[in-house]
């Protein structure tokens, strides 16, 4: 298999980790989300998010849903 083929086959939309948001987003939940630190009106903020994925991305970390 091709790497071109087998990245097609385990993307992220088709990853156990993966929590689609619509058709082509989504988010990957291997890890835990991250914090995110942003500033509003001048107040420091905090958030956490996993990181957000196109549904054609990949990683080394693919597990089949």
């Amino acid at each position: 298999m091709s790497i071109e083929t087998k990245n097609a086959v385990e993307a992220c939309s088709t990853c156990a980790y993966w929590k689609s948001t619509n058709d082509s987003t989504g988010s990957c939940r291997r890890q835990p989300p991250q914090a995110i630190r942003f500033e509003v009106d001048q107040e420091v903020q905090f958030e956490t998010r996993f990181p957000s994925t196109s549904a054609d991305d990949w990683c080394g970390e693919f597990r089949a849903s």
